[in-house]
């Protein structure tokens, strides 16, 4: 099973989610749980479109960290 990171941006009621892994893939809803769970359902579907067009699937690479300032 692979895991891709996804980056969810937003507040209020205007959330998105993107994968720095695969470009193209992206959600937007109402909030954090709902475009993780869009995510969760776009990934495999984004995946399987790659792989019907004959396009290379790229590995998860990308990592995240919050750095402390100030």
């Amino acid at each position: 099973m692979s895991e891709y990171l996804i980056v969810i941006e937003g507040e209020g009621d205007s959330f998105s989610a993107y994968s720095p892994d695969l470009p193209g893939c992206v959600a937007a809803g109402s909030s954090a749980e709902e475009v993780e769970k869009l995510m969760r359902e776009a990934i495999p579907l984004h995946l399987e479109s790659l792989r019907e067009h004959g396009e290379a699937v790229p590995a998860p690479h990308s990592s995240a960290r919050y750095v402390g300032v100030g």
